[in-house]
């Protein structure tokens, strides 16, 4: 998972500073939003796209985000009558539209028994179109109040979990927070946690500045990586307070090791993540094989992923070295076999990796 620090979802791109790209990326670089996310379908339709004009309103968003350096992602609500066809329209417009990542918000038409082979479909067909590409899930905050729900078929597929968690009626979203975080790590499939806060009225309630103050703070306190808020469109029109609070709030982004970043990106099962650290024409060797290159690269880490080591969790040992020179030790765990001696040495140039040799035995 990619995402760090501080983001806002984007609902109607013409409410959000008059539908101008450039006004949008200006707040968001004003706000120090690392990430922001952008309704992009909805069920089988296209969002944020006028069919009598023939206007898409998201290409240019997405290159003003790109262009002052904020992460920009796509979301779709789905609904699950037609799974494979969402699947399709969604996959295919993330990919054509250059995004960085697709979250998939699913609520309440999931909820029902027969709705878990149609969240298997939907995942099955949308990796077909983004295999690499991070997922995110958007839902319920409390698993154990929607057993109906298929987080599992869900989440098996995705990179990160954004429980969606709406303290409406109420002021307590460290306790919300908490127990959302909570219920998600007991999952079957425990993904990054990146929730999603309340910036909207509902009636005569509306959350205070103390609330998003908790609320972030609690975020930092639970060592999760960031949080988002929905929506930029009733914040910046209803709640304006709200967003300066959130622009000024600072995120510091801890700086990770590079032993961290390496394990990060193999649970992450992003070959494009992996493939960042290392440099154009790095060689990696293994006992099996010699590649070149970070595309030949990605096709190992796709390898991995999905045939040697398919669904695993991996941990890290110990780690020696410094300069140009590291050397870390590391188990996994998987659907078809555990690791219990990964033994990986890399040589570094410019904090890239210039060559890699990597041994294990899966058992």
């Amino acid at each position: 998972m990619t995402l760090q620090g501080k983001g806002f979802f984007i609902w109607k791109i013409p409410s959000c500073e008059n539908g101008n790209p450039e006004s949008i990326a200006t707040q968001a670089a004003n706000a120090k939003l690392t990430h922001v996310l952008v309704k992009i379908a909805d069920g089988t339709s296209y969002y944020n796209y006028d069919s009598t004009k023939k206007i898409d309103y998201v290409p240019a968003v997405v290159s003003a985000l790109k262009n002052r350096g904020i992460t920009t992602w796509g979301w779709h609500f789905v609904y699950g009558s037609d799974p494979v066809r969402e699947a399709q329209i969604g996959g295919a417009r993330a990919k054509a539209l250059g995004l960085e990542g697709y979250v998939i918000d699913a609520e309440m038409h999931w909820e029902s028994t027969s709705k878990e082979a149609s969240a298997k479909a939907f995942m099955t067909e949308v990796r077909k179109y983004i295999p690499t590409m991070p997922i995110a899930l958007s839902t319920f905050r409390y698993p154990s109040y929607h057993p109906l729900f298929p987080f599992a078929a869900f989440l098996e597929k995705c990179d990160c979990s954004m429980p969606q968690v709406y303290w409406e009626q109420a002021h307590n979203p460290d306790a919300q927070l908490t127990k959302t975080v909570q219920e998600y790590r007991g999952l079957k499939y425990v993904r990054p946690i990146f929730p999603t806060g309340p910036t909207y009225k509902v009636g005569t309630w509306a959350p205070t500045s103390s609330d998003i103050n908790l609320f972030m703070k609690t975020a930092k306190n639970l060592n999760l990586d960031g949080f988002n808020f929905f929506s930029w469109d009733e914040c910046r029109r209803d709640l304006l307070s709200l967003w300066n609070l959130i622009r000024d709030y600072v995120w510091t982004i801890p700086t990770v090791s590079f032993q961290d970043s390496y394990i990060n990106g193999l649970n992450a099962k992003n070959p494009d993540t992996l493939a960042n650290l290392y440099s154009p024409l790095a060689v990696q060797i293994t006992s099996s094989q010699i590649v070149q290159g970070t595309e030949a690269i990605k096709t190992w880490y796709s390898t991995l992923f999905n045939q040697i080591l398919p669904n695993a969790k991996f941990s890290l040992v110990g780690a020696t070295g410094t300069g140009n020179t590291r050397h870390i030790t590391w188990n996994a765990t998987s659907s078809r076999g555990n690791v219990t001696n990964g033994s990986d040495t890399f040589g570094l140039i410019n904090d890239k990796i210039v060559y890699h040799y990597s041994n294990f035995k899966v058992i």
